[in-house]
C-alpha cells in the first residue's frame, strides 16, 4: 500500500507547492508511480503540473463533498509524468461545507483508500493555513514534510504547526509522523539563514533533510511554463536539488523498511529479537 505524504507549512511563500510538484516529478524520474493531490484553493500545483485549473472537469471539491468518486477526479498530468487530483478555487467552498459533516476530518483519507494501492507515494500539497483542508491531509497522511525557509519568522510558525500535527495524531491519526524538515530558498551567503539552519539541525537532528533547496531562477520560472523544473531545465541547480531530495527520501525509506524487517528475519532464523 502506497505511502501518503502531506507537504505543509502554514506560512506561505516557503516553497511548499514547488516542493510538492518537483519531488513528485523527480520520483517519477526514478520509475515510481506518483499521485499529486492539490488541496490548495489557489490551484498552483495544478497549474505547475501543466493543467489549467479553470478547465478541469472535477476537483478535490467534488471529491470531498461527495459529488464524484476519486477515480473520476484524477487526471494524468502529461507534462509532469504523474497523476494529479486537481484543485482550484472551488476548494474554498469545500472548507465551509465540510464543517457541517460528522466525518469532516476523514473525507480525504476515506477517498484515498480506493487508489492507495495504485501508487508508491501520494503527495498532498496543503493550503498555507491550518484549516479543515489541512486537517484532512494530516488525517490521511503517514508522514509530514515541512518546507521551511531559514528565517526568524519561519521558526516562530513551526511550533504551531508541530502542535497541530500532535493534536491530529492524538485525535484521528496515530500513524502520523514528522517525515522531515526541508530547507528551501536557501542562500548560504546569508548569515541568518546559516544560523537558523544550525538551530534546526540542533533541535531536530536527523529529521532535517541533508538536501538543501537553493534559491534558483529556473525553479521560479518553471511554474509559469506549466512544468516541473526537471522538464524545464534539467541542468539547473534547482532540478539537481530536487533529484537529490528524491534520492534521499528513497534511501531513508529503504533504510527504515530494512530496519523493520530485522526482527522478522531474526525470528525466521531462530534467533530472539532484541527488545529495548
Amino acid at each position: 500500500m502506497g505511502k501518503i505524504l502531506a507537504v505543509t507549512n502554514q506560512k506561505g511563500g516557503v516553497g511548499k507547492t514547488t516542493t510538492s510538484v518537483n519531488l513528485a516529478a523527480s520520483l517519477v524520474e526514478t520509475g515510481r508511480r506518483i499521485l499529486l493531490v492539490d488541496l490548495d484553493a489557489q490551484g498552483n500545483a495544478t497549474m505547475g503540473s501543466g493543467c489549467n485549473k479553470h478547465e478541469v472537469a472535477r476537483t478535490g471539491y467534488d471529491l470531498l463533498i461527495g459529488h464524484a468518486d476519486i477515480q473520476d477526479v484524477i487526471i494524468h498530468a502529461t507534462e509532469a509524468g504523474y497523476d494529479l487530483l486537481p484543485g482550484n478555487s472551488d476548494l474554498t467552498a469545500a472548507e465551509v461545507e465540510l464543517m457541517n459533516r460528522d466525518d469532516r476530518e476523514r473525507r480525504l483519507r476515506s477517498a484515498l483508500t480506493y487508489v492507495q494501492n495504485d501508487y508508491e507515494l501520494i503527495i498532498i500539497d496543503c493550503p498555507p493555513s491550518l484549516n479543515m483542508l489541512t486537517v484532512n491531509a494530516l488525517a490521511a497522511a503517514h508522514g509530514v514534510l515541512i518546507p521551511i525557509q531559514c528565517e526568524y519568522y519561519a521558526l516562530e510558525g513551526l511550533s504551531a504547526l508541530l502542535e497541530t500535527v500532535d493534536q491530529v495524531r492524538q485525535a484521528v491519526n496515530p500513524e502520523l509522523e514528522i517525515e522531515g524538515l526541508l530547507r528551501t530558498m536557501y542562500d548560504a551567503r546569508n548569515n541568518l539563514a546559516n544560523d537558523v539552519s544550525a538551530q534546526l539541525q540542533e533541535h531536530f537532528g536527523d529529521k532535517v533533510y541533508r538536501t538543501i533547496i537553493p534559491r534558483n531562477v529556473r525553479l521560479a520560472e518553471a511554474p509559469s511554463h506549466g512544468m516541473p523544473v526537471l522538464h524545464y531545465d534539467k541542468a539547473s541547480r534547482g532540478a539537481a536539488a530536487y533529484l537529490a531530495l528524491a534520492g534521499e527520501y528513497l534511501r531513508r525509506h529503504a533504510s527504515a523498511e530494512a530496519a523493520a524487517q530485522e526482527p522478522v528475519r531474526a525470528q525466521h532464523d531462530g534467533a530472539q529479537p532484541t527488545h529495548f
